[in-house]
């Protein structure tokens, strides 16, 4: 691969400097632990919608989008449409109840729903998915990236590198940083990507049957048969509203942003936007990729179509600003990480034993934790490398965790005769139950496609609480019920279901022209 011109290491680090301005003008006084948590509360429209868009665009996602693509065709595209209706659904169904309980993290809300144990299991299980997963995996897929671009580098300091920047600007600003920084990244990433897919679409002279004509037409469907290997579309139908559900409502690391909006108008608002964002990866990133089957049909493997295309067709400069838009990616998701991870220490480990810390130690004490998953993080990236197939797993993994998680904050929601006890029990139940199915997957007992399996351990766990709660028949208190009552709390205003209707709308037109 060609080594990056001058001007690409301008850009570079003409970004950095932009970041690292930007981080220190919005934090320049001392942040409490309602700043540092939560902004404030005073985030804005744009803000919340281009930091929810911002922090789930990885290094793995601009990498592994066009990689997908050119490997199985646009169905990985399914995972950025369904996102824009989970979006949809919870700025209209759940975002009230989460801005009129004024919570600080997801697991409060299932104390409130449920008992202290359920708080701590939800939060101990986004603790470790975090750190192990979106953290270290950012890491490791970012600094392997920087290391085709940048030739000397070597991956375990490279790791350290961008921990240790992103680590150090989320300790220092907390939320506001993290947000302010992340509507920086996310004009380079849709900038960049549009140039990348400009490009791209320029060596088949701009003719959409052009495309059609040098790409195998299997390639260019969204809904795939029942045995397609990559996505089914009966695991896009059952799987992906599973699975982001958890992502988008119930993941602290994203659900965040919607917690900082300075009022419930505003969050609705910022989730419609994020939705409408998450329309574009199939053209800027998906497309891209898919072209590539006609550009390359060498390649080794699909996770370097992203970067050949640069080398191949990128001016000085544009490999730069793609450059730059990895590194936004990486950081955004870092901090993103680090940020929801200390949140979820401090407020549902820290401050429920210690009730009478003030304001600044806890802040203080959340810095410390940031920095400390920072260490983690930095440490366990190096060593996915050493395990081949263990990201994808961890990956899959994702799948089999967060199912049972998903239908016991839905019960929780919708069934008002469910306890505790019951709820708790059914939810280890699941757990179990994914556990050894994922156990007979790996030893090839079991061929599921993993999407289709996140729909079984969601009816599983359903069917498991509602046994326990037959058999335990402890029923939930009025202040319990009151937690969920959706006509304690506003109703979206009419303006944002509009809103989420036009975008509902214009999703399912684009589904049917690629599908």
């Amino acid at each position: 691969m060609p080594l990056l011109h001058t001007a690409d290491y301008v850009i570079v680090a003409a970004y950095l400097v932009v970041v690292v301005a930007v981080c220190i003008k919005v934090t320049r006084r001392s942040p409490d632990a309602d700043e540092l948590f939560l902004a404030g509360r005073s985030l804005g429209v744009g803000v919340v919608g281009l930091s929810l868009f911002a922090s789930n665009i990885s290094s793995t996602t601009l990498i592994g989008l066009p990689g997908a693509a050119w490997s199985t065709g646009i169905s990985v595209a399914n995972y950025e449409w369904m996102a824009a209706l989970v979006l949809v659904f919870t700025a209209v169904f759940v975002a009230p109840t989460l801005i009129g309980s004024r919570i600080t993290t997801i697991p409060e809300l299932l104390e409130r729903r449920f008992d202290g144990r359920m708080r701590r299991y939800l939060s101990a299980t986004t603790l470790v998915l975090s750190v192990f997963l979106d953290t270290a995996g950012s890491l490791y897929a970012g600094a392997v990236v920087l290391m085709l671009f940048v030739p000397g580098l070597s991956l375990g300091p490279t790791c350290v590198a961008l921990a240790v920047f992103a680590g150090l600007y989320t300790a220092a600003g907390g939320l506001r940083a993290v947000a302010y920084t992340d509507v920086l990244q996310s004009i380079v990433l849709l900038l960049g990507s549009l140039i990348l897919f400009v490009v791209v679409f320029g060596e088949f002279d701009y003719s959409w049957s052009a495309v059609t004509a040098a790409v195998p037409a299997e390639k260019l469907s969204l809904i795939r048969p029942l045995d397609d290997e990559a996505l089914p579309w009966l695991g896009t139908l059952v799987g992906l509203p599973i699975l982001g559900f958890y992502y988008w409502t119930m993941n602290q690391y994203v659900s965040q942003r919607l917690l900082g909006a300075r009022d419930l108008q505003t969050a609705g608002k910022g989730a419609i936007l994020a939705a409408l964002l998450k329309l574009l990866p199939l053209f800027l990133m998906v497309l891209p990729g898919v072209m590539a089957v006609a550009l390359f049909e060498d390649l080794e493997r699909p996770d370097t179509v992203f970067p050949r295309l640069i080398a191949e067709y990128a001016p000085p400069g544009l490999a730069g600003l793609m450059l730059a838009g990895l590194i936004a990616a990486i950081m955004s998701s870092v901090d993103s990480a680090l940020n929801s991870a200390s949140t979820l220490v401090i407020n549902d480990f820290v401050k429920p034993r210690r009730p009478r810390l003030d304001a600044r130690t806890l802040a203080r004490l959340g810095r410390f934790t940031t920095l400390a998953m920072m260490v983690v993080a930095a440490l366990w990236a190096p060593a996915i490398d050493r395990f081949p197939g263990l990201f994808a797993y961890l990956q899959q993994a994702f799948a089999y965790v967060t199912p049972p998680l998903v239908a016991v904050f839905a019960m929780g929601f919708l069934w008002q005769g469910l306890g505790a006890r019951a709820a708790l029990r059914g939810l280890l139940t699941g757990h179990a139950v994914s556990a050894a199915w994922f156990v007979a997957t790996q030893a090839g007992w079991l061929s599921v496609h993993f999407t289709i399996v996140a729909g079984i351990l969601l009816l599983v766990t359903l069917a498991a609480c509602a046994a326990w709660q037959a058999a335990v028949g402890e029923a939930p208190g009025a202040e319990q019920l009151a937690a969920v009552d959706p006509s304690a709390v506003p109703r979206m205003p009419t303006g944002v279901r509009l809103a989420a209707l036009g975008v509902t709308a214009l999703t399912l037109a684009l589904v049917a022209a690629f599908h």
